[in-house]
């Protein structure tokens, strides 16, 4: 007589039961085409600081396949490097499940901080969505607490989320557990602030070069005219010293003569 008796499953086992997380592809793809925009110059703000005029370039690339599409969007910022996670935004477009999705999923960190640049990113990124799919539905997702700490920060967050399409819901008084709703792509808002942020064609950079170097040229021009007046100036002014100075030894002369002349009848 055979007894069989269940023994416990080993970690292998365990391992082929739980769900494997899929793999995306595309990880090394880098942005191929670029564009440059013109950060207009704005006020100060108490908060960010000085916000003088910049240009910046705006780098994309995209790949599909029968399940998926992404779009890559990167801000390359001209003698400055930034953390990997900054000024980055990747859509993903599940073409299976006809859901979007937007990484890194901590959200959009932008360096220079309101400039714009994030509305534009997330326009750009509603308008190719919308393009792949306008009934596709966006995931939801929760918000980080971190930005819930400052109110101002917080109140900021909503505001952009809420201008491109978005609705955010809290869970609890403080705001603290905060999350936007699955929204579908057609209601995404694809308009950004053209007053802070616009495209430069080439052609209207490469005019923008030829007048800033026109007025190097003259400032140039002007700056040696008054240098030529200032070594003038002060050639007259050596000129009028040694005069004054032969004018007063000459009436010091005089009256040490006129003093002795006195002193002697």
């Amino acid at each position: 007589m055979t007894d069989t008796q269940a023994s416990p499953e080993s970690p292998a086992e365990d391992a082929e039961a739980a769900p494997t997380p899929v793999e995306l592809p595309w990880a090394d793809v880098q942005p191929e085409h670029f564009k440059l925009l013109r950060l207009a110059p704005l006020t100060t703000d108490r908060a960010t600081g000085a916000r003088p005029l910049r240009f910046v370039q705006f780098g994309y690339a995209e790949r599909h396949s029968k399940e998926r599409s992404l779009l890559r969007l990167e801000i390359q910022l001209p003698g400055q490097r930034v953390r990997k996670e900054q000024n980055h935004l990747d859509v993903w477009v599940d073409h299976s499940t006809k859901r979007v999705r937007f990484e890194p999923e901590s959200g959009l960190q932008i360096e220079p901080a309101n400039r714009g640049i994030g509305r534009f990113l997330a326009a750009q990124a509603a308008i190719w969505a919308q393009k792949k799919g306008s009934h596709y539905r966006v995931d939801g997702a929760a918000l980080q607490n971190k930005d819930a700490l400052n109110e101002d920060t917080r109140l900021r967050r909503d505001h952009f989320l809420k201008v491109q399409g978005f609705e955010v819901a809290y869970a609890d008084p403080l705001h603290l557990k905060g999350s936007y709703k699955d929204v579908q792509v057609g209601e995404l808002r694809s308009q950004w602030n053209s007053e802070k942020l616009q495209f430069v064609e080439i052609l209207e950079a490469a005019q923008m070069l030829q007048t800033a170097e026109q007025n190097l040229q003259e400032q140039e021009v002007k700056l040696r005219q008054q240098e030529e007046r200032v070594s003038k100036f002060k050639r007259e002014d050596t000129g009028l010293r040694f005069t004054i100075t032969c004018l007063v030894a000459f009436a010091m002369f005089q009256a040490g003569l006129l003093i002795w002349i006195a002193t002697r009848h």
